[in-house]
């Protein structure tokens, strides 16, 4: 899944892509490069992002999502929105996949996954009121990966509960989205038993990794700009694919 961010402060790219015509250039770049699917983003979700309202997030959609439909009829299009309103006017627009970062929790989330057939990207993260909760990341205390897979497994629940299909599902273990560094680790290294501790396929969980913070402290490095990690990126990749895992979000292909 290529990420497209159509954002003026995400953490590695933001502002480069809000035209519609850049957007659409870095789209076609990433679909040269291999991308089945590209995963739409207009509010950023990075540490200490300012967060937006429904109305500015889809005022950055609506030339570029139904231009790239248009233009790219063959790659399926994911909408990365915790805005309801956002994602209706997005599956209207031609989005297939609708990427929520807060997991379904907004009951309204909930009923537009209901009544429509599209595909579903469950994220675990944590919150405090409206915004994503970012602890300090080089936190030293001790940590494991059992509370992330509890959460990741409840928001597998809720879903079913609903009466979705778990075919439609991509579970998101959230890398970076309210952990520490030390969590973040624990739960990389509990990628092996992580498909058999959620009763769920490998192939079913999607890995955003791409340019975290994680690779960079993981490899001793933690200065390195974001755009400068996607040699770790690839290597993160392949030790996921290693296990089983299939479906990565990543700014660059390869």
């Amino acid at each position: 899944m290529g990420i497209l961010n159509l954002t003026p402060d995400s953490f590695s790219d933001g502002g480069q892509f809000m035209d519609p015509a850049a957007a659409l250039a870095q789209a076609q770049l990433l679909v040269r490069a291999g991308a089945r699917m590209l995963d739409l983003g207009a509010e950023s979700t990075r540490p200490g992002a300012v967060l937006v309202d429904a109305d500015t997030e889809w005022a950055r959609l609506e030339a570029v999502l139904p231009l790239l439909a248009r233009s790219l009829p063959g790659i399926p299009l994911s909408l990365d929105t915790r805005h309801a309103d956002v994602a209706a006017r997005g599956l209207a627009a031609g989005a297939s996949v609708i990427n929520d970062v807060t997991g379904f929790s907004d009951p309204r989330m909930l009923d537009l996954a209901l009544s429509s057939p599209c595909g579903l990207i469950a994220m675990r993260s944590h919150r405090l009121g409206q915004e994503l909760h970012m602890p300090p990341y080089g936190d030293t205390a001790p940590k494991d990966a059992e509370a992330t897979i509890v959460e990741l497994g409840a928001i597998r629940d809720r879903l079913h509960r609903a009466g979705i299909q778990e075919a439609r599902v991509l579970l998101d273990p959230g890398f970076g989205f309210g952990t520490t560094y030390l969590e973040d680790l624990a739960l990389w290294e509990a990628l092996p038993r992580l498909p058999e501790s959620l009763a769920w396929p490998a192939e079913r969980i999607c890995i955003g990794i791409s340019r975290k913070r994680f690779l960079a402290a993981r490899a001793g490095t933690p200065d390195l700009p974001p755009s400068q990690r996607d040699n770790l990126t690839s290597a993160a990749h392949a030790e996921a694919i290693h296990l089983g895992y299939r479906v990565f979000r990543t700014h660059a292909i390869g």
